[in-house]
């Protein structure tokens, strides 16, 4: 047997792939490595995968970019985003992190769960739906700076953003967080799960607005029992001396916390 004739003894069938990519531990593909696992040319692999792709087994969820699809998720058109979104940014060049309410979702804190998975990515990536999944992406400037941690899935692992970066975001961006409730919802959550430290907050604190922190504190101070909240107030009176509002969503009228320079123009209620 000629050692060509072997090489093709060992690929699999296209009806087979998917299952084959998986059983050896790997579930995604550039077109280019389908195409030498398939024996054929890159322009051919699109053909070769088509009845399999009609049958849930494989997605893309970037041109180019293959997904091999476990058996129980082929009814959803693609396994859950967290299982593909390192190997998709990784794919097309950018940094990020899995981040607001995603990754709360993914500290223990949930109170509502997502229905969308929220990436912090280093440039402009277009927001897209891979099988069950919606993919929303927010451009950060910092993100290289700003801390994470890894997930470990079935396909190897994916960055999330630590919890006091979560936070952070969450307060950074009220309509990523669902509006000033909700933020101050999960935060609690957070709190409760004992992932935050204000150490870790001060930390990171340089790559925020003032108002971040100001409203991250308030609500920490209104709604948890951390520890070590008065080190938070202090760093927040050093910042500038014009008062940050608490919802940038609604009129700049209330009264001023005086401790935290906040404008409190907004009753919060957490429902955790």
């Amino acid at each position: 047997m000629t050692q060509e004739h072997d090489t093709n003894a060992h690929r699999p069938k296209s009806p087979q792939a998917a299952d084959w990519a998986l059983s050896h531990g790997q579930s995604s593909f550039t077109t280019a490595e389908l195409a030498s696992l398939l024996g054929t040319k890159p322009p051919q692999v699109a053909q070769r995968l088509a009845s399999a792709v009609r049958r849930g087994e494989w997605v893309k969820p970037a041109k180019g970019l293959w997904i091999a699809v476990p058996p129980e998720y082929r009814t959803w058109g693609a396994p859950p985003a967290i299982e593909f979104v390192d190997a998709m940014m990784r794919f097309i060049g950018a940094d990020y992190y899995i981040g607001w309410l995603s990754a709360a979702a993914l500290h223990g804190s949930a109170h509502h769960a997502p229905q969308i998975t929220q990436i912090a990515t280093s440039r402009p990536v277009r927001d897209r739906v891979v099988g069950r999944n919606r993919l929303n992406f927010n451009t950060r400037s910092n993100i290289i700076n700003l801390p994470t941690c890894e997930k470990t899935v079935r396909s190897g692992a994916v960055r999330i953003s630590t919890p006091e970066v979560t936070a952070m975001d969450l307060c950074s961006d009220l309509v990523l967080g669902a509006g000033i409730d909700n933020v101050a919802t999960v935060i609690e959550g957070l709190a409760a799960e004992g992932v935050l430290s204000v150490k870790n907050i001060l930390s990171i604190a340089q790559f925020y607005s003032p108002a971040v922190l100001r409203r991250l504190g308030w609500i920490l101070e209104n709604f948890t029992n951390i520890p070590d909240i008065d080190l938070l107030a202090k760093a927040a009176a050093s910042l500038s001396a014009s008062p940050s509002v608490l919802d940038y969503l609604r009129k700049r009228e209330g009264t001023i916390d005086s401790r935290w320079s906040l404008l409190v123009n907004a009753g919060v209620e957490s429902e955790y």
